[in-house]
Parts: structure tokens; sequence; C-alpha cells
């Protein structure tokens, strides 16, 4: 699926090639003309192959930027983004915390099939703790390298410790380059992580370096941009930020390898929306120093940007939820898994325009070897979906059903199954850790009550035991050739 005016810029607009047809006969023009076409068409096909750039923030609810609701102040970048582009309104995460979310916009496959379902948690003693990527899975990351795409990993890994095994390594998955860190959060200023170790790489190497990280995000995406300008490249850049730990650019260090994590605790409301603003308008400007560095290279045209979260809010630091959604972080309902969304191309991807078909972060890789004109593989199927004429021409997808199953760190147990207007939601109160005892379901129908206060199990019985049958069906089938891991709460 190439950009159009494929033929634009190339040979056959050279004065020469002008001039040989005006004075070759009409075999010789043909011929000519023929082998000219299979030249430039070749060329187009190297060099208009887009760029990506999948920019993920941190713990950011639905309303987390202005064009999406925030109350509280401007996001002017990312609102021009978004007058440039499209928002996907009802866009979702895959998972509801940190880990599994990244592992499904990694491989295209709901992250079960990965045998990643909870945070990779930073207490070694933790059941959770030794799990990884591991070698089988593929990422668009090595699909897109294989392809000649120069490909980067700035930000915030959290796919496996590497003291668990070298095979957790972002550069084992496809990514020329690394910087950032493989724990789930780190603090902004000594880079010391929440498993209590300084995490600040660059490659395989340790770095000691000065800087807030959310800037040294921003300041290496753009040195990417700029050296791999002349190719196509995939730049994947997982924000810190808006995660705790809660500092803004000058705040004191709150974590460090010998005193262990000191939690900031607001004075009151007005102080924590000041940290709120102060964490997430450093991100407002990386967006907009990366779509000035792309104009400025004269490379928009030929760039994909997405933009999106990992998860619902966490009630605990920032209210950057819709009030108008259930939950938070970590929870099944509405709350904790959509998020605000973002597609931009110019002069590709209609300005301006909006879509509300259900959407969510496994379909990010589909569309990605879609437009990079790669065929799906075969031996590890995705389950996302390819939203490229979604995104271009404003075809609304296929019905489908999604599916969410959250782990918590805790062991407990949640699902969840939207099928259109309807979305059932299962819990399991006072269960054993790890288990699926105790179900109990609630039905809502979300085109009436997008809130989900309104439980119809008890009217709608029939309805509530088929999804329910539908979502164990699925839960097996990922669970049947599931990725093995290290670890992991007992069944």
């Amino acid at each position: 699926m190439w950009p159009s005016g494929a033929l634009s810029g190339s040979i056959a607009d050279e004065p020469i090639f002008e001039m040989t047809l005006l004075f070759a006969g009409a075999e010789e023009m043909k011929r000519l003309v023929t082998l000219l076409l299979l030249i430039s068409g070749s060329l187009a096909t190297a060099d208009d192959r887009p760029n990506f750039v999948i920019i993920m923030v941190d713990d950011m609810g639905y309303a987390g930027v202005s064009c999406f609701g925030n109350p509280y102040f401007n996001t002017p970048e990312i609102d021009r983004l978004a007058a440039e582009g499209m928002r996907l309104t009802d866009f979702h995460s895959s998972g509801t915390v940190c880990s599994p979310t990244r592992t499904g916009l990694l491989t295209g496959r709901y992250q079960q099939r990965a045998g990643i379902e909870a945070v990779i948690h930073p207490q070694h003693d933790h059941p959770e703790h030794r799990k990884g990527l591991q070698e089988v899975e593929v990422t668009f990351a090595e699909r897109l390298q294989s392809e000649g795409y120069a490909t980067a990993l700035i930000g915030k890994w959290h796919q496996g410790y590497v003291h668990n095994s070298e095979v957790y390594h972002p550069q084992n998955h496809g990514f020329d380059e690394f910087i950032g860190y493989h724990s789930g959060n780190i603090d902004f200023i000594s880079h010391v992580g929440d498993h209590g170790e300084h995490d600040w790489w660059h490659g395989r190497q340790q770095t000691e370096e000065t800087g807030y990280v959310t800037d040294l995000i921003n300041q290496y995406a753009i040195n990417f941009i700029e050296r791999n300008r002349e190719r196509p490249f995939c730049l994947y850049i997982p924000h810190l930020a808006i995660h705790n730990p809660v500092q803004v650019r000058g705040d004191p260090v709150r974590r460090t390898e010998e005193d262990g994590w000191d939690r900031w605790k607001p004075a009151d409301f007005e102080e924590r929306i000041d940290k709120y603003r102060g964490m997430t308008l450093p991100i407002d400007e990386g967006v907009g120093q990366i779509r000035d560095k792309l104009v400025s290279l004269g490379i928009d045209r030929k760039t994909v940007v997405l933009f999106f979260s990992d998860n619902g809010a966490a009630a605990y630091d920032f209210p950057s939820g819709s009030p108008e959604l259930r939950g938070n972080k970590g929870s099944v309902y509405e709350g904790g898994h959509k998020v605000p969304c973002i597609a931009w191309w110019p002069g590709r991807i209609a300005a301006g325009s909006e879509s509300d078909s259900p959407t969510i972060s496994i379909d990010v890789m589909p569309t990605l070897l879609s437009l990079a004109g790669l065929e799906p593989h075969t031996d590890r199927p995705m389950d996302g979906i390819d939203l490229s004429q979604l995104l271009l021409h404003g075809e609304v997808p296929n019905d489908r059903s999604l599916f969410w199953a959250s782990l918590g760190n805790n062991g407990a147990r949640a699902e969840a199954m939207r099928d259109g207007k309807w979305k059932l939601v299962v819990h399991h109160p006072k269960a054993r850790q790890g288990s699926f005892e105790n179900e109990q379901l609630e039905l809502y129908r979300l085109d009436q009550d997008p809130s989900e206060k309104m439980d119809l199990a008890a009217e709608q019985p029939e309805r509530a035991a088929d999804m329910l049958r539908r979502l164990k069906s699925w839960y097996a089938d990922t669970q049947r050739t599931a990725t093995p891991q290290l670890g992991g709460w007992p069944r």
C-alpha cells in the first residue's frame, strides 16, 4: 500500500527523459517508456516507504490531553497533531497495566499468547519477576528491520530484566538502537529503577547520564530522526511520564540505590495539578519538536506518527481519566483501558478527521506492516487488524469482539469482552491468587451507558452467559500455544 504520486520527483520528471521521447521512434519510445517506468517504480518502492514514529505515554487516561477533554491545562502540540490528523475516540490498550500492553503492541497479538499477563514485577521474589519477551515472539521492529528499516527504542522497555536473561534485551527483538531503561519506572533525576538499581542504558551499556528523563528521550528521538532521514525508519518512543515517581524539572531525587523510594505527597489538589502539568508538558514539547523536525527535514509527508497511552489513569497520581468513564489503571472497566489516540500523516490522513470505530493497541503492528508493504507472517498470526483503510480512507473495519484479561500484582484476576454495544465484565472476589474462582458477571450496554453504571446481567442472563462462554473460549485459545515463561502465579 504505497503513497500516491509514486513517480513524483522520479526519473520520469527529468528533462532528458522528455527529449529522448521527442527524437525516438515509436517502438523505441514504447520500450524506453516501459524500461524507465520499471526503474522508476522500483526506486519509488525503495524510497517511498513511510517512516513510523510510535509515541506511547504511560498511565495517561482518556482525558489526559486537552483535545480529549483535559480541563486543567492545554497541550498545544498534541492538539495540533490531532488537528492535522485523526482522533480515534474509541481506542483501547490491550492491557490495563504496563508490561502486558507493551507485549501486545510489539507483537500484534494478545499478550496472553506470550505468557505476559501482569506487570513484570521488580521484586525478585515476586511470581511475575522472571518473565520476559521470549525469542520466539516476532515484533514489528524485527519485521521492519529485516526489510531495511532503521529501528530504535528510546524510553521504557519493561519486557524483562536482563539480569534474568539476556534474551530480554530489546536489541534482541529488532531494535538497532536502545536508549532507556528495562524496569517499569525510574527516578526521573537519579535514573534508579523500581528494582533498586541504576537503570539507564545506551545499548547494552549501563550509562551514567545527567538529565530529566523526558528531556533525554526527546533529545535522543530528534537525534535518531536526523541521522536516519535518508532511509526508512521506525522509532518507538515509550515515555515514562506520567507514571510515578512524581517529579517535574528541578525536583529533587526521590529514589536512590541506598535509600529506596521517597514517595511524593501533594500538599493540596492545586499542587497535584501543578505536578500533573509539569510532567505532561515536556511530552507535549517533545511531540512538537518531532513534528517540527520532520517538517524541517522535508519528510513529514512520508512519516506516520501515532500517539496513545499504555492504559488508563493511575488514580493515586493524576486525574487524567475522563469522569464519564468508570475505573482506572488496572481495571477492566472502560477507564482502565480506553485511552486517547491520534494518527498523523500529512497528505494521507485527513486533517481534523475522527473515528469512533472500536480499535485496540494490538492493531498497530498489522497497520505498520501494511503501510510498509509487508505481508503478515503466518507462523505467529496476529490478533490485531490492519487499520490503514480506516486511517487513509475512513473505511469502518468489520465488526469483531475485543477481549481483556487483567492480572494484578496481588494475583487478582478480572476479564472483559466487548461485543458491539455490549460489554461483559467478570470479577473474582475472594478468589485464590492467580485463580479464576468465584465468577461474578456484570453486563453493560455502552451506547446507552458509557459509564458502566447499570448492570444488566440479571435482565439479560442468556446474553451474559453466551458472552462468558466466548470469553472463556478466547482465553483457552490463547493458552493452548502460550509461550512458556519462568515463574507466574499458580493456577
